[in-house]
């Protein structure tokens, strides 16, 4: 497995895998113009992990110079409960400190039960008095 950064040529694949795996709690349309004006901002937001060269999972870090974000984790189910989703936090934890983050919050909605257990194995467990998950880099 290999995990890198996203390029607009890896939109439809990184779309794709998105529209495939949404979150039945994901209230905001996944656009590509949208996420083209990401990585105009942001270029190093975009995570992806590949198998023998193909996208099969991807995870938003981005930063806003206060804090960092992360959200849009999707992994393939095939590829499931092998560590990728972990990996792809971990390497988005690391691109976050490097660009000045010292807090992450990550965008889950409390009600989604199997996303909350991923979380919450992460290091990311809900403070129901802010309304969000967050840890200290």
């Amino acid at each position: 497995m290999r995990i890198r950064t996203a390029s607009v040529a890896d939109l439809p694949a990184v779309l794709g895998l998105w529209s495939q795996e949404r979150s039945g709690h994901a209230s905001v349309a996944d656009r590509r113009e949208a996420v083209e004006l990401l990585l105009e901002r942001d270029p190093d937001a975009l995570l992806v992990a590949e198998v023998e060269d193909e996208i099969v999972a991807a995870l938003i870090a981005a930063w806003d110079g206060w804090r960092g974000n992360m959200y849009r984790l999707a992994v393939r189910p095939d590829r499931r409960r092998r560590g990728i989703g972990r990996a792809l936090v971990r390497a988005g934890e690391e691109s976050l400190r490097r660009r000045g983050a010292v807090r992450v919050t990550a965008l889950v909605a409390f009600e989604d039960e199997v996303a909350g257990g991923f979380w919450d194995a992460a290091g990311y467990p809900p403070d129901q008095a802010i309304g969000r998950r967050v840890r200290n880099l």
